[in-house]
C-alpha cells in the first residue's frame, strides 16, 4: 500500500521542517522579545518604532516575506547569508523571513503577557534604583513569559505549519517534497495523508507539552 514512499527521503523532508521550526522559533523569541521591549519603552522613538513594524508585518502574506527574502534580497541585493551553496542560502534565507513574520506574533504575545504584571511591581523595581532594562529583565519578563506559555505555544505551532511555504524558494522540507511525489506518483490521497500525519505528529505533542508548562507555570495571583 505504501510502496509509492520508496526513493523518497520523507524522514529528511520532515527533519528540514524540524529545523527550519526550530531555527526559525529561537530567533523570533528573541527578535520578537527585543519588539515587545521597544514597544512598552519609555523612548517615543523605539516605541514607534515597534508599533510601526509589528503593524506592518502581520499585515503581509508571509509568501511575500519569504519571496522577497529570495527574490530580494538575495538576486536583488545580492545578499547570501555567508553561503556559497544555493540550498543552504535558500534554508538560511527562509529562516530569516520566518523569524521576521514570527516575532511580530511573538511580540504581540509576550506584550499582552507583559500587561498582566501588576503596575506597582514595575513602580517598586524603580523605587529601589533599577533601570528600565534591570525592571523588565528581572522584574517583568519572568513573569510575563510566564503568562504567555500557552499563546506563544500557538505560535509556535503556526510555525510549524507556516515552514511549508519555504517550498515556495525551493527549501527541501515536507510541502515540497509532498509536492513532487504528487507530481510523480499516482496515489494523491495517500501522499496527503502520510504528509498531514507527520504534521499532527510535530504538532500536537508540541501543544499538549507546552499548554501542560502553561498550567505548571502559572503565575498565581
Amino acid at each position: 500500500m505504501f510502496d509509492f514512499l520508496q526513493g523518497y527521503d520523507v524522514l529528511g523532508a520532515f527533519w528540514m521542517t524540524v529545523k527550519l521550526t526550530a531555527l526559525s522559533a529561537v530567533g523570533s523569541l528573541i527578535w520578537g522579545t527585543l519588539l515587545a521591549a521597544m514597544r512598552v519603552s519609555p523612548v517615543p522613538l523605539m516605541r514607534g518604532f515597534g508599533t510601526v513594524y509589528v503593524n506592518i508585518v502581520r499585515n503581509i502574506p508571509l509568501t511575500v516575506i519569504i519571496l522577497f527574502t529570495s527574490l530580494g534580497l538575495a538576486d536583488i541585493f545580492g545578499v547570501t547569508m555567508g553561503a556559497s551553496d544555493f540550498k543552504v542560502q535558500g534554508f538560511r534565507l527562509a529562516v530569516l523571513g520566518f523569524v521576521a513574520y514570527t516575532a511580530a506574533f511573538v511580540c504581540e504575545a509576550v506584550r499582552s503577557g507583559i500587561n498582566t504584571v501588576p503596575l506597582g511591581q514595575a513602580e517598586a523595581a524603580r523605587a529601589i534604583g533599577l533601570s528600565f532594562s534591570q525592571t523588565l529583565r528581572l522584574v517583568v519578563l519572568p513573569q510575563a513569559f510566564r503568562a504567555v506559555i500557552g499563546p506563544l505555544a500557538n505560535v509556535l505551532i503556526a510555525l510549524t505549519k507556516n515552514t511549508t511555504v519555504a517550498a515556495a524558494i525551493g527549501v527541501a522540507e515536507a510541502a515540497y517534497l509532498m509536492k513532487s511525489m504528487i507530481e510523480n506518483e499516482a496515489q494523491t490521497l495517500l501522499i496527503g495523508a502520510v504528509f498531514a500525519l507527520g504534521f499532527v505528529v510535530l504538532t500536537l505533542p508540541t501543544g499538549l507539552i507546552l499548554g501542560w508548562l502553561g498550567k505548571r507555570l502559572a503565575v498565581k495571583r
